[in-house]
C-alpha cells in the first residue's frame, strides 16, 4: 500500500486530468467524483510499480477510462443527460472553449478518448496507441474521422 504522501502527490499532479476524462465519458459531476475516488483508491491499494512518471500517468488514464466504461455499462447508470446539465457541470472544471468542448462531447464514444489524449493531454498517436492498447494506424484513423466530424460540427476549415 502506498503512503499518504505518495497518494497526495499523485492527486495533485493528476486530479484535473482524471476529472476531465471522467466528465468526457460520464457527463455527470457526481459520477465523476465517484470514479475519481475509485481511481485513487485503486492507485493506493494496488501499489503499482512505475518505470517513470509517464508510465504512472498512462496507468491512471487507463484505470480511469476502464472505471468510466464499467460505470456506463452498469445496470444503475442512467442512459441520458441533457446538454444543459453537462454545460453547468463543466463550468466547475474551468475548461475554456465551450463550443469545441460541446462538439467533442457530441462525438461517438470511440473518438472521445483519442481526441482528449491527443489535443488536451498532448500525447502522440504512438503513445495513445500504447495507452489504449490499439494499433497506431487505428489511432490515426480515429483522429482523422474525429477531425472530420468536428470540422462538420464546428463548420471550420482550419481545425487542426
Amino acid at each position: 500500500m502506498l503512503s499518504e504522501q505518495q497518494v497526495n502527490r499523485a492527486i495533485e499532479l493528476y486530479a484535473d486530468m482524471i476529472k476531465k476524462i471522467c466528465m468526457l465519458h460520464l457527463k455527470n459531476h457526481a459520477d465523476t467524483e465517484d470514479i475519481f475516488q475509485t481511481v485513487f483508491l485503486k492507485y493506493m491499494t494496488a501499489s503499482p510499480v512505475f518505470e517513470n512518471q509517464e508510465h504512472e500517468k498512462a496507468w491512471l488514464i487507463r484505470v480511469t477510462i476502464n472505471a468510466c466504461h464499467d460505470l456506463i455499462r452498469s445496470f444503475f447508470r442512467s442512459k441520458t443527460v441533457s446538454l444543459d446539465a453537462v454545460s453547468e457541470q463543466l463550468s466547475e472544471l474551468s475548461i475554456p472553449d465551450r463550443d469545441v468542448l460541446e462538439a467533442v462531447l457530441s462525438l461517438p464514444v470511440q473518438y472521445k478518448d483519442v481526441v482528449y489524449l491527443y489535443y488536451y493531454e498532448g500525447y502522440s498517436a504512438v503513445e495513445i496507441a500504447g495507452i489504449l492498447h490499439k494499433k497506431v494506424n487505428t489511432i490515426y484513423t480515429l483522429l482523422s474521422r474525429a477531425k472530420a466530424l468536428l470540422k462538420k460540427t464546428l463548420g471550420g476549415d482550419d481545425f487542426e
